[in-house]
């Protein structure tokens, strides 16, 4: 599950082959003991739960980061290495 962006405690990963039980587009976030799967580009929780105010803070970052992230995604369903996408700031 390789870790592509970390920010204000948050922590954002994608696991390989991920498109079997979720098959949109999505990321998981990681704060304190809270997990989440988000979906790419709504930033709807599709599973799990995260507080309010990070998840205001991912969905900022997930449009900023629309792109990458969906470009990352292709290549994690493949089985290969997503690249880091820069943290919000």
């Amino acid at each position: 599950m390789p870790t592509i962006s970390m920010f204000f405690g948050i922590i954002i990963y994608m696991y390989y082959f991920d498109n079997k039980e979720h098959q949109a587009p999505h990321i998981h976030a990681n704060y304190a003991e809270y997990d989440a799967v988000i979906s790419i580009p709504e930033g709807d929780v599709i599973q799990g739960e995260i507080p309010n105010n990070k998840l205001k803070l991912i969905k900022a970052w997930i449009e900023i980061h629309q792109e990458d992230l969906l470009a990352d995604w292709k290549l994690a369903v493949e089985g290969q290495q997503p690249h880091k996408i820069e943290p919000l700031r």
